[in-house]
């Protein structure tokens, strides 16, 4: 932790860590870094943006295992504690990884009330306890993923033979078995797999769905295993980057932008043309076997407020887009929570990362007036250089550096936050 960084207690189990501006020449301004389930108080931000004059606070929700309700109410703590600091005067979002989904969330409830989430189209609605909380001034989606939702759907192993454990697998669908088309190098599967494993992987996960509602059901109306929730292990679903499955190991999946868009450069340049991904293949080894590592282990409640969303018979993907998903279905992805945001929205995406592609998808599904997207060239997740990638030395140059420098433009340049 840096020296500039004052550890505090928000509420109840809610830490932060707020980094001081220095120089105070954008005092006024604080950036508020959540994630929905890991330990953001050190993140990167911190340092980066208080060198450039801006209040940060880090802060991490309570219980990462609690429910996307529970976690909103978190973030309040946090915005409620910056709107009665003094000399703050304006708030920013920012939500990294699954943070996007937490703090996307929060600002399309915080601008329209608990009515955005309790539509007939919604797997559970939101309590309308979550009424009357305040909303930031804008929103950062920095390598924001598609949301938690979309994130457990694409770890999903639809080779899965029984909901009953991890170990007993259809070796057709077996996404590291050699006669598929798997490398540990990188893996080029064909058309017939692709296709194959995508149709299942959506077909259970609507079936995970309807079991949970079903259980949800019986608990509801008091026949369930326990009066107020039940367990809900789902094996081959844990949703961390090294169970996303299938486009990390063939690259040629989610590798480019659909449309020409914004490349910031080392040398400060920025051109517009269609963006292409340069990550490495990850994920060399299946985790569905192990209970610790693979499966996911929640509860039928927060399985479907945080974990959930719909997937049509058209559901896949292929090197440009993601299709078939009902991201109205759920408010616990970016993509869909962004629909409902007006204030200024700033997504930017790592050209190294593999969540890269969500961050055009998440701009074409936003209705603010005021929104931007740009990527940086061969920034990895963190926003650190992938070296072992460039064509010759310091070609991606300093890309931390790249991402905030644009992240500190595009907050002066908003009207009504920077003056």
């Amino acid at each position: 932790m840096e020296h500039n960084a004052t550890l505090i207690r928000l509420a109840h189990g809610v830490p932060g860590a707020l980094y001081r501006p220095r120089p105070e020449v954008r005092a006024g301004v604080a950036v508020l870094v959540m994630h929905s389930d890991s330990d953001y108080l050190s993140f990167s931000a911190g340092d980066e943006l208080s060198a450039r004059g801006y209040h940060v606070l880090c802060a991490n929700v309570a219980d990462k295992n609690a429910g996307l309700d529970r976690k909103l109410v978190d973030v309040s703590h946090a915005i409620r504690f910056l709107r009665s600091f003094p000399g703050i005067e304006k708030i920013i979002l920012l939500g990294h990884s699954g943070g996007g989904t937490l703090l996307s969330a929060y600002q399309n409830l915080a601008e329209n009330g608990a009515k955005a989430f309790a539509g007939p189209e919604k797997l559970v609605k939101c309590t309308t306890t979550l009424d009357g909380l305040p909303p930031a001034d804008g929103l950062m989606l920095l390598d924001s993923n598609w949301g938690n939702g979309a994130m457990r759907l694409l770890s999903l192993d639809p080779a899965i033979v029984s909901e009953d454990g991890g170990v007993r697998i259809d070796a057709s669908l077996d996404l590291f078995n050699p006669a598929n088309g798997f490398s540990p190098d990188g893996s080029t599967y064909p058309d017939e797999f692709i296709r194959a494993f995508q149709r299942e992987q959506g077909a259970r996960n609507n079936r995970l769905i309807d079991e949970a509602l079903r259980r949800l059901r019986l608990i509801e109306s008091g026949a369930g295993r326990y009066a107020d929730d039940e367990p809900f292990i789902v094996p081959g679903a844990a949703h961390g980057f090294r169970n996303n499955k299938l486009y990390p190991q063939d690259t040629r999946l989610m590798s480019r932008s659909r449309e020409a868009r914004d490349l910031l450069r080392a040398d400060g340049s920025l051109s517009r043309e269609v963006i292409r991904c340069v990550r490495p293949p990850q994920n060399d080894r299946s985790y569905t076997a192990s209970y610790h590592s693979g499966a996911l282990a929640t509860t039928v409640r927060t399985f479907l407020d945080s974990y959930a969303v719909r997937t049509t018979d058209a559901y896949g993907y292929d090197e440009s887009s993601l299709y078939g998903v009902d991201w109205s279905s759920s408010y616990n992805t970016a993509v869909g929570n962004v629909r409902g945001i007006a204030a200024p929205l700033l997504v930017m995406g790592m050209t190294a990362g593999w969540e890269f592609a969500a961050a055009e998808t998440i701009f074409e599904s936003t209705t603010s007036e005021d929104r931007t997207l740009a990527f940086v060239e061969g920034a990895n997740h963190q926003f650190k250089p992938m070296t072992a990638l460039e064509d010759h030395p310091g070609q991606f140059g300093d890309t931390m550096r790249t991402t905030y420098d644009f992240v500190d433009r595009w907050i002066q340049g908003r009207p009504g936050i920077s003056d």
